[in-house]
């Protein structure tokens, strides 16, 4: 497994390109009564979202947004207010205790939603032992992809990733981990892109590569998610920005408004 972190953290973004199998549970309409059908959309919506994790830690608190299309939106807060619960929930890495997630068009269950999923976090979710290239390829097959083509394309985004995608993930600098993340995670142009705290550790040059990629991935049409401590950032990159503050929505723009 190579020295990269937790087993079940490395093994994350597995889960997330293959998906479980088992059919997401539902609750049986009352009798007599057919509930409206709901009008698809293209946003990913949360209403009175909570989150509570045992045995009583109130995570989210009543939280309400919409995640549009073609749009960056960050989500900004201080330790504890909530942001990764709220990107897990998103991510379908989680589950809300209550309230209302949609991911409209992206589908209905858990395994739709994943096959458009791209998740960069704190940790790289990359194995430790291969090389760059080859942890792009293996993210490409997972998906169903040229492995080749795969590896071609991230060359084209990342121009120094030739320099150094041969060696061993484990030997990579901060900001080389970020790119090759990146390319992981955007290797079959998902629609849906989730970032957790994407700048730390990077330069200044890791901070704007990041800032051109998050921007091309919101102006192909991608919905873009972005969990940040970093003020500036979130002006450079955001189009919309949500603030939390103990599980409660403190700030919203109008764009994220239900």
């Amino acid at each position: 497994m190579g020295k990269g972190g937790r087993r079940e953290d490395r093994l994350a973004w597995l889960f997330l390109a293959r998906a479980d199998r088992l059919p997401s549970p539902s609750k049986p309409a009352q009798a007599g009564r057919v509930p409206p059908p709901r009008a698809q959309t293209n946003r990913v919506e949360l209403d009175g979202v909570t989150k509570t994790f045992p045995p009583a830690v109130r995570a989210l608190r009543g939280v309400s947004a919409a995640f549009a299309p073609a749009r960056v939106s960050v989500v900004l807060g201080a330790n504890g207010s909530g942001k990764s619960t709220l990107l897990g929930i998103v991510g379908t890495l989680a589950r809300a205790t209550s309230g209302r997630v949609s991911h409209g068009t992206l589908g209905r269950s858990r395994e739709a939603v994943r096959r458009h999923l791209g998740w960069v976090g704190h940790d790289a979710l990359c194995y430790a032992d291969l090389t760059g290239r080859e942890n792009i390829e293996l993210a490409a097959r997972l998906h169903g992809l040229s492995a080749d083509v795969a590896y071609e394309r991230a060359r084209e985004r990342f121009p120094t990733l030739g320099h150094f995608a041969e060696r061993p993930f484990r030997t990579y600098s901060r900001g080389q981990r970020q790119r090759v993340a990146l390319a992981r995670a955007l290797v079959h142009e998902p629609r849906l892109l989730l970032l957790d705290e994407p700048t730390t550790g990077l330069d200044k040059d890791g901070v704007e590569t990041l800032r051109v990629v998050v921007r091309g991935e919101a102006e192909r049409g991608a919905t873009v998610v972005v969990v940040t401590h970093d003020a500036a950032f979130a002006d450079l990159v955001g189009d919309e920005r949500l603030v939390l503050e103990g599980g409660r929505v403190k700030e919203s723009t109008a764009g994220l408004r239900l």
